[in-house]
């Protein structure tokens, strides 16, 4: 399947590439297997990083269906599949008629995913607080907004696998209130 090129952009400044360079080691850090066995074990969640990133994506939206689960993940919908059928058998998750379409299913939190989410959110939050805790509040409020304004850029200038598709959402603009 060919895909179409994408158009011309000037080279990056020094700026975005620093802006990249900090990404780059913002994402190998907490995408650490270490890091995450240890955020885990303060939130008191026995769950992998995929079922975790699930959980937060359904924790961040109404119920889904498993294909559109994996659609905003980027990941196949086996991999989906199989996660949601994990987390179902713990007591995370559980699937309920599509309103739209009875003969489907869409997949949403029970009360004690929602609770494993909290934790998990509550434990990051903590190690975050640690780790700025020398900056101003002015600061970051301003980190704040401008992570979700960049964020928002990212999904408006995403570049998706199907031609004529809408970028893919997985928070609302709304989330920029610092």
């Amino acid at each position: 399947m060919p895909t179409e090129p994408l158009p011309a952009v000037p080279a990056a400044t020094s700026e975005v590439v620093e802006i990249e360079r900090a990404l780059t080691r913002i994402t190998y850090l907490s995408t650490r297997a270490r890091q995450h066995e240890r955020l885990m074990a303060l939130a008191g969640v026995p769950l992998d990083r995929a079922a975790v990133a699930l959980l937060r994506q359904i924790a961040d939206s109404e119920p889904l269906r498993p294909g559109e689960l994996a659609q905003r993940l980027g990941v196949e919908a086996s991999h989906v599949t199989r996660t949601v059928q994990q987390l179902q058998r713990s007591g995370y998750v559980t699937r309920v008629p599509d309103p739209d379409d009875r003969r489907a299913q869409r997949i949403e939190l029970t009360d004690v995913g929602r609770a494993a989410v909290d934790r998990v959110r509550d434990a990051g939050a903590r190690g975050m607080q640690l780790a700025l805790n020398g900056w101003e509040p002015e600061e970051l409020r301003q980190l704040a907004t401008l992570f979700h304004r960049m964020v928002d850029d990212f999904l408006t200038y995403a570049v998706e696998d199907e031609p004529g598709q809408e970028p893919a959402e997985t928070a609302p603009p709304a989330s920029r209130a610092g």
